[in-house]
């Protein structure tokens, strides 16, 4: 916290969805919702709490499943990367975040195509593993 209060323009970012409190979100992984919707409530917490320091908090979350080893491990293999997107959609997305002016900028809950979009990228295609597959969407949005 000193050096996030010294820091010129001081940014928290949670990877976590936007709240949306709906049992089908919880019925089939209760401990990883909770987790990841915790996360999500510690984002309206602590940007109220660091408000007048100018830290902001925000969170991000993508709208399509990302190429990641879980999603292939645990979702599906091959297929399901396929019609994922790559995981540097969530880091430029992030950047964009992180290069906000925190005092104007706290409390919200972004998703990485509306942040990309925000910013003036209208062609999210490139992101893709492949462009052909129709995108598998996340699960918490």
């Amino acid at each position: 916290m000193p050096q996030l209060k010294r820091a010129v323009n001081p940014h928290i970012l949670n990877l976590s969805p936007p709240l949306n409190i709906e049992a089908r979100w919880f019925a089939p992984h209760l401990a990883y919702s909770l987790s990841k919707f915790g996360m999500s409530l510690c984002v309206l917490g602590m940007a109220e709490e660091f408000r007048s320091h100018g830290i902001a908090v925000n969170a991000l979350w993508p709208r399509t499943a990302i190429a990641t080893a879980a999603v292939h491990n645990l979702l599906g293999g091959n297929d399901s990367m396929r019609r994922c997107r790559n995981p540097e959609i969530v880091a430029d997305a992030a950047y964009a975040i992180l290069t906000r002016l925190s005092r104007e900028c706290t409390g919200q809950f972004f998703l990485d195509e509306d942040v990309l979009r925000d910013s003036g990228i209208s062609d999210l295609s490139s992101y893709a593993v492949d462009p052909t597959a129709e995108l598998l969407p996340d699960f918490f949005v």
